[in-house]
């Protein structure tokens, strides 16, 4: 075993585990590492470096992925022969990267993202190589299209205790993101349907559906949600809806609200809702309703999920409920279609709920995201200045409406030019120069640090006035 003496600098962006990483990987392309000598391991180079185990797993996770080592069952991590390794010239790389320097915000109140902080990476790994050398589950054959049937159920079961769904683990379809997903949806349903979305909306969905060719309708909203009068005034035959927390107003429906929007699609033959429960996980005050798949008995909803809010976006793992009477169709029309998340990344996924990470990682991240959230809120209602607060009880935004005479516009340039990055309710309507009655801001806090909430918030305010 080949002792490392790794100068780590913490004061540098690099994160250290790269740094880690960068210094095995060069000393291994230089020859001075030779093929077939053994790493120290995680445990006892975390402890010579004074670092966490993760970091160091982490470092040993990215040159496994990059061929550079290879664990050996009890044995450890070992070099291996890089000669047949590609390595892409940094000029190359210049040419394909893009140049473009991003914007360094001060503050970014942003809608997208995680805290990465708190993705379980120790755990993850650690799955991750044991699904990779589980030989018995057979990792590197192509699984069923619908998805593997172990995560399959293990989906069933969550979503059963945590959102009441009513389905068994064959109406289930895994999809690598819920674009893959609506695409395979309009395979099964056909192109000849008029969609409803409510005004505004979640315009990557909404982009999907006018991409696929899809003929879409803009459905008002009121407190309650999506107006079902208007709906059955607009021709549609589907009614993309978010009842669990809409995007971008935070609307939770109510109980009546759904029960009418279920009345509308048994009213007819071939009326579907398409539930997305959008981040259906993050509520912060009392319980949240079931989801509306299940008041329905999986009838006439098509129920949407995904981890991108719940672990992180690129782990690209999205689900799809099909109610019983649309698989003949699926079997026909869509099972040609392998599904696109690859079973190592399924098997993760399905251990990491069955071992109960999942839950425990949910519960930390409630606690994570409900002190931001408190943060946000309570130093948005210390200012001088009278705002309302919508949207606050759920998810990972909300949405705060000024009382002032100047366009709501004008402050978002004001708050840019101080270095602060804003988005407006009026971004999310499905045709471009539509506005609500009264624009609104929407402050988002995932990715922002817990300890610049009240920073950013006095340092928005202060920029106004």
């Amino acid at each position: 075993m080949r002792e490392l003496t790794i100068l780590l600098d913490a004061d540098k962006k690099t994160p250290l585990y790269e740094q880690i990483y960068e210094y095995i990987r060069s000393e291994i392309r230089s020859g001075r590492m030779e093929c077939g000598v053994k790493l120290p391991s995680a445990r006892s180079l975390a402890g010579c470096l004074q670092v966490s185990r993760s970091t160091v797993d982490l470092a040993y996770a990215k040159l496994q992925d990059e061929g550079y080592i290879a664990p050996v069952p009890c044995k450890g991590f070992f070099v291996c022969d890089v000669e047949t390794l590609y390595e892409l010239p940094l000029e190359e790389c210049a040419d394909v990267l893009d140049s473009e320097e991003p914007v360094a915000w001060r503050y970014d109140f942003s809608l997208n993202g995680i805290d990465e902080n708190g993705f379980p990476f120790a755990t993850w790994n650690r799955l991750a190589r044991t699904a990779i050398l589980d030989t018995e589950q057979h990792m590197f054959q192509q699984g069923q299209a619908q998805g593997d049937p172990g995560l399959r159920e293990a989906l069933r079961e969550y979503l059963h205790y945590a959102r009441g769904v009513e389905c068994s683990a064959s109406q289930i379809v895994i999809g690598a993101g819920n674009d893959y997903l609506l695409m395979l949806l309009s395979v099964i349903l056909g192109k000849n349907r008029r969609i409803a979305m409510e005004n505004p909306t979640y315009l990557n969905a909404y982009h999907c559906f006018k991409t696929l060719g899809y003929s879409v309708t803009a459905v008002g909203m009121d407190d309650a949600g999506m107006c079902v009068e208007e709906l059955s005034d607009s021709g549609a035959d589907i009614a993309y809806v978010m009842p669990s927390h809409q995007f971008p107003t935070g609307t939770v429906m109510p109980m009546e609200r759904r029960t009418q929007l279920i009345r509308w699609a048994r009213e007819k033959e071939g009326r579907y809702i398409l539930e997305d429960d959008y981040d259906s996980e993050f509520r912060y005050t009392g319980h949240p309703l079931p989801a509306l798949q299940g008041y329905d008995g999986g009838k006439h909803v098509i129920y949407l999920g995904t981890f991108s809010k719940s672990i992180a976006p690129s782990i690209r793992i999205s689900y799809m409920v099909l109610p019983k009477s649309l698989l003949p169709l699926y079997e026909e029309r869509a099972s040609c279609f392998s599904t696109t998340v690859s079973r190592v990344d399924q098997r993760v996924m399905e251990q990491f709920i069955r071992q109960g990470h999942f839950e425990r990682h949910l519960n930390r991240m409630r606690g994570i995201y409900k002190e931001k959230h408190d943060r946000l809120v309570a130093a948005v209602k210390r200012q001088s200045i009278p705002v309302k607060i919508h949207g606050e009880n759920a998810g990972l935004h909300i949405v705060m409406e000024t009382e002032w005479e100047q366009e709501v516009e004008l402050y978002r340039e004001k708050a840019g030019v101080a270095g602060i990055r804003l988005y407006c309710l009026s971004d999310f309507f499905q045709t471009p120069g539509d506005h609500p009655v009264k624009d609104c801001l929407l402050l988002g806090y995932a990715t922002m640090p817990t300890d610049q909430v009240e920073q950013a918030v006095d340092a928005l305010f202060s920029c106004w006035f």
